[in-house]
Order: C-alpha cells, then sequence, then structure tokens
C-alpha cells in the first residue's frame, strides 16, 4: 500500500537522537550491572555525593526546602526498606502468618520490599537531583527552617517507633549481620582401647 503513512521507522532505520538516547540507556544500565556486586564502593560514592550536597547546602545557607523534601524522600525510602515484601499484618487475614513468630517455625528469609541496590540507587539519584536544583534560585523559597526541622524530627521519631513496634511485634529483623557459618558435621570422638590389633 502507501509506504508513506506508516512514520519513518518501518525500514529499521532510526534518528540519530533516538539512537544516540538508545546507547547511552545501554551503556549506563551496564554500568549499574557492573557496580551491583560492589556494595561497599557504591556506598561510598554515595556518601561523597550526599557530603558535596550538605557542603553545597550549608555554604549556600538556602534551599531548605529542598532539603526537606529530600528528608521525606529518604524516610519513604528507608520504610520500605526496613519493611518486609509482603506485610504480615495485611497477610495473616489473607493466607495466615508468613514470617515465623516462634523459635520452632521453618526459617524464612527476610526479603524487602525495597531491595538494598534499589534503595542505594534512590539514594544516590535524589541526592543529585537536589544537588541539581541547588543551582536554580527559583527552588530556594525563604521559609523558618527550624520549623522544617522539627517536623521532619518528630515524623522521623513517629514512623521509626511504628515501624520498631511492627518490628517487635511479628518478630523479623531487616538486617543481616554476615554470612551464618556452619562447621560441618561435628565427629564423634572414639575409643582407641576398643580397637585391637589381630
Amino acid at each position: 500500500m502507501e509506504s508513506g503513512l506508516g512514520g519513518g521507522g518501518d525500514d529499521g532505520s532510526y534518528s540519530p537522537i533516538a539512537q544516540w538516547k538508545a546507547d547511552f540507556s545501554r551503556r549506563y544500565q551496564y554500568y549499574l550491572d557492573k557496580s551491583t556486586p560492589h556494595v561497599f564502593r557504591r556506598w561510598m560514592a554515595f556518601g561523597v555525593i550526599a557530603f558535596f550536597y550538605l557542603i553545597r547546602a550549608f555554604l549556600i545557607q538556602g534551599f531548605y526546602i529542598v532539603s526537606y523534601g529530600l528528608g521525606i524522600y529518604i524516610l519513604n525510602l528507608l520504610i520500605a526498606f526496613l519493611s518486609p515484601q509482603v506485610d504480615p499484618e495485611i497477610q495473616e487475614l489473607v493466607d495466615g502468618p508468613t514470617l515465623p513468630t516462634l523459635g520452632s517455625d521453618e526459617f524464612r528469609p527476610f526479603v524487602r520490599r525495597l531491595p538494598e541496590f534499589k534503595f542505594w540507587y534512590s539514594l544516590t539519584k535524589a541526592f543529585c537531583i537536589a544537588f541539581l536544583m541547588t543551582f536554580f534560585s527559583v527552588f530556594d523559597v525563604p521559609v523558618f527552617w527550624p520549623i522544617l526541622l522539627f517536623y521532619w524530627i518528630m515524623l522521623f521519631v513517629l514512623t521509626m517507633k511504628r515501624q520498631i513496634k511492627h518490628m517487635i511485634k511479628y518478630k523479623y529483623v531487616p538486617f543481616s549481620f554476615g554470612k551464618q557459618r556452619y562447621s560441618g558435621k561435628k565427629e564423634v570422638p572414639t575409643d582407641n582401647a576398643d580397637i585391637t590389633k589381630d
């Protein structure tokens, strides 16, 4: 029929901008995938980015709304990081308990609602965006920052109190402090006196 009606993508050619965007996205994902096993290095890089943001916010004495929004976002990420993937309160109503509540229950590993890599990635992106926002004066809304700080601290305390009560009620700990080591089978000592030579 008419070859001009399908748009420019029928023959497989892409515009240079779309090709560059696809190449950049592929390369970006490649480096993200390579960084996944390097947990300590990733968090060190995040610490450097967060340090630069804090120094910039301190030196320019402004952008308190940006910092407050960043703090609220961090709090939401932290709650998702500390929460199980399936909320026991909801699951208990549907299927019964999902997390072990007794010592004799079957071991089930803690699965986070927000995995560590996504937690790190979201935090890093948030600090980068907040850092870029400090270069635009439209985001420097004049506010009385002690009220924002007090409100954020109260919100943090109340939210974490609720989260800790949830952890205690359903008996889960969202942290593992290293891989559990097994020493193998315990050897039963043999009595050499019973062995006689022929």
